[in-house]
């Protein structure tokens, strides 16, 4: 994954998802979930001319759970505490 993060170029959410099905959209500012085997690891994409990509949180898929509760709504809370959006 940290590979692919390195040398692909997504200029659009279209084109991450083209490779990445498993990419789910958790915010619309740009964070996205992903499955990694038995992990789970949201990434903040930026599309565009820098196209950078941050990993703010990775876990366990129970770790998951326990912290996001499969919720979007307990996902953008924890975004907002930590100040990763407004």
């Amino acid at each position: 994954m940290l590979k692919e993060l390195e040398i692909k170029n997504w200029n659009n959410p279209q084109q991450l998802k083209q490779d990445r099905p498993d990419a789910d959209l958790v915010h619309n500012d740009g964070f996205y979930f992903f499955n990694i085997n038995i992990h789970r690891t949201m990434i903040l994409i930026e599309f565009g001319e820098d196209c950078e990509a941050t990993i703010v949180w990775c876990g366990t898929h129970d770790e998951y759970e326990a912290t996001f509760k499969n919720n979007k709504d307990t996902i953008a809370k924890w975004l907002k505490s930590k100040g990763y959006i407004n």
